[in-house]
């Protein structure tokens, strides 16, 4: 069974990252990637400073190179299953019948978006119906603009894309907005359309509004839908992981779960974590990774020194 001081899951800007300081760290890494990243279906990333409109399978393409030229090793496929702890070490199964052994882990599986359940709105996600305004509003600037409503925070979403363009209308459903609400929307010449989108409109490959439950149709360009973020947090709540009600891992400052040796970075742990925060995030908990193994190396070495005096 191959071993290696740090196995990370989840091939990312996050696991990346940190694979990238843990394998300058002169530490054994493998990572372990299914190869489908959550911002797989989008054409760039924003935000990314000197990587700012470039492809985000070319950043991945790249972090990779950058870990292999370090010693860094990857191995396609996921983790099907983890189990063991820090003291006789973490049994890591893939889905190919490989199994693993690592002194620590690093779980950066991210999360998945769970879209409104609505006709057409799937097979246009990250091309015009989108979700982030600091990803995806600049690019969208000036164009009619629609929000999907879909819970008491939907609203100040709304006056969030309005930042991008003036000519945004507000999807909710009727009787959920209150006087208050109504005021603001209305102050910065927010449309409101009260009732049910029943399914998205498309011509010639490009969106071109919503038709409503009652008949109506409502001309718009480009939709933003803030979905549901759901963790893919399934391996650490079976290792033991404490975990939240909606399934985030309960973590310290720096990324480590309640399971002493496993940490977590990106997503799977913080839902707002973009391309580069998850990276930095990545960074962080390799730090502290490498810190935890210093200490016990050191440990081993007194050990093995007082047992040869």
């Amino acid at each position: 069974m191959d071993k290696y001081d740090v196995v990370v899951i989840g091939g990312g800007a996050a696991g990346l990252s940190a694979a990238l300081v843990l394998s300058r760290a002169r530490r054994r890494v493998l990572v372990v990637d299914s190869g489908m990243p959550r911002n797989g279906p989008a054409k760039h990333m924003h935000g990314f400073l000197s990587r700012d409109g470039l492809p985000p399978g070319d950043l991945l393409a790249s972090g990779r190179e950058d870990v292999k030229a370090y010693g860094g090793r990857f191995l396609d496929g996921t983790a099907s299953e983890i189990g063991g702890d820090r003291t006789q070490g973490f049994r890591v199964q893939t889905s190919n019948g490989q199994e693993i052994l690592a002194r620590r882990l690093l779980v950066a599986t991210g999360l998945r978006d769970e879209l409104p359940n609505i006709p057409g709105l799937g097979e246009r996600w990250a091309r015009d119906v989108l979700h982030c305004p600091y990803c995806h509003g600049y690019e969208v600037r000036e164009l009619p603009l629609g929000v999907l409503g879909s819970g008491p925070d939907s609203v100040q979403y709304a006056q969030l894309i309005r930042q991008w363009a003036p000519d945004v209308v507000y999807l909710t459903s009727t009787g959920t907005l209150t006087a208050a609400q109504r005021a603001e929307l209305a102050a910065r010449a927010i449309e409101v359309v009260e009732g049910t989108v029943s399914r998205v409109l498309v011509l010639d490959d490009q969106l071109c509004g919503v038709e409503m439950a009652d008949g109506r149709t409502i001309g718009r360009d480009v939709l933003f839908v803030p979905p549901r973020f759901v963790p893919n947090s399934g391996l650490l709540a079976a290792l033991g992981c404490n975990v939240d009600d909606a399934g985030w891992p309960v973590m310290d400052s720096t990324g480590q779960t309640t399971v002493s040796g496993v940490w977590v970075a990106g997503n799977v742990g913080n839902p707002r974590a973009q391309v580069i925060s998850a990276a930095g995030e990545g960074s962080a908990a390799a730090i502290a990774i490498n810190s935890d193994l210093v200490d016990e190396d050191v440990r081993d070495a007194v050990k093995a020194f007082n047992a040869g005096s």
